[in-house]
């Protein structure tokens, strides 16, 4: 689901102000973390300010928080002041405070406005544009929830400035995926040695969205065309599960990139990649992302988890592939034996200590 509006957004925020002026909402939520609190709540307080009354939910940050419980906290802190359903959520932070915002909006009462304001990388490039919204369920990402698109995305780029490091080259595993599947160009063009040397950052995040946009618009139910998106997360999602169980746990962003490179290594295994392809992405993603070791997950834990994902169809586990750079295939499966030889391809590549 395309958002009614995006919107790129200068440093008074003049979009959301018209959007808040002219539907003259009863209550003005804020949903933040204590990081966006720190860092980007200052910024939006001094745009909105006198102006709007903003009205300030803290959760803890992470991905282990993004479930039913702090839903409720959130729900309850709604009915405690009385929030009816002409008020609006303002979701101020990277995918888990959107996705999870967004899901207690669209639930509380059967629905109230919601506006996304991501701050991070990733969630301007791909969490905040599509409509998914929900929480993590016993162990499995993303399991409750629904589709339901924001009133608006509003996009500030100048928000990466407050970012770590490994916040950005998270995000960039989506915009590598992007490129990826639709845009040899766009691949290209994403070249660099380190994240460091890019200063185009609205130029990349709008390619992004365009990119995402098209896709979501001629399938918004995930369907079809849009399980492109879901390459390279069929076997992050089960590493990034496992991690979390870990004193090293994996951003979302990392264990994409692994995911990308392990489900090319299928791709070329099922003689639908060439090996120059493998060998360049490869070389790419090793570069820019530090290795991480999966010798001693549990090989079953993984492919069960896999076995869980939503897209799975005739208890086949689901993957979208590449064929070339710049195009996918949607609905490919590989067996239990292809994917345990992917992950001992990756693990192949860990430097031995």
């Amino acid at each position: 689901m395309i958002p009614n509006f995006i919107l790129f957004e200068n440093a008074d925020f003049t979009g959301l102000k018209n959007i808040l002026n002219t539907e003259k909402y009863s209550k003005i939520w804020v949903l933040v973390d204590e990081n966006t609190a720190q860092y980007c709540l200052p910024i939006l307080q001094d745009s909105l300010s006198p102006e709007f009354t903003l009205n300030i939910i803290q959760i803890p940050s992470g991905e282990a928080y993004k479930n039913l419980g702090i839903c409720q906290n959130i729900w309850q802190k709604l009915l405690n002041e009385k929030t009816n359903r002409k008020a609006i959520l303002l979701n101020l932070g990277g995918g888990v405070i959107g996705d999870m915002g967004g899901f207690c909006a669209a639930t509380y009462k059967r629905g109230i406005d919601f506006i996304q304001i991501p701050t991070t990388l990733l969630a301007q490039v791909d969490a905040s544009v599509g409509g998914k919204l929900g929480v993590d369920f016993q162990g499995l990402k993303n399991m409750i929830g629904l589709f339901q698109a924001p009133k608006a995305v509003c996009i500030y780029t100048p928000f990466f400035k407050t970012l770590p490091y490994e916040e950005l080259r998270s995000g960039w595993a989506e915009v590598i995926k992007h490129a990826l599947i639709m845009n040899a160009d766009y691949w290209q063009a994403l070249q660099v040695d380190h994240l460091d040397q890019i200063t185009n950052w609205d130029s990349i995040v709008r390619d992004s969205i365009a990119i995402k946009s098209q896709i979501v618009a001629q399938d918004p139910k995930e369907k079809n065309l849009r399980k492109s998106l879901n390459f390279g997360h069929t076997i992050g999602h089960a590493i990034e599960s496992v991690s979390l169980e870990t004193s090293q746990p994996l951003k979302h962003g990392e264990a994409v990139a692994f995911g990308l490179l392990m489900e090319c290594f299928l791709a070329h295994q099922q003689n639908k990649l060439d090996q120059q392809s493998l060998s360049i992405i490869q070389d790419y993603i090793l570069n820019i992302y530090d290795y991480y070791s999966i010798e001693n997950m549990d090989r079953k834990q993984l492919i069960q988890l896999m076995l869980q994902d939503k897209k799975n169809e005739n208890d086949l586990i689901n993957f979208t592939f590449i064929n070339k750079i710049g195009q996918f295939e949607i609905n490919q499966s590989a067996t239990v034996h292809q994917i345990n030889q992917a992950l001992d391809y990756y693990q192949s590549l860990v430097p031995t200590i």
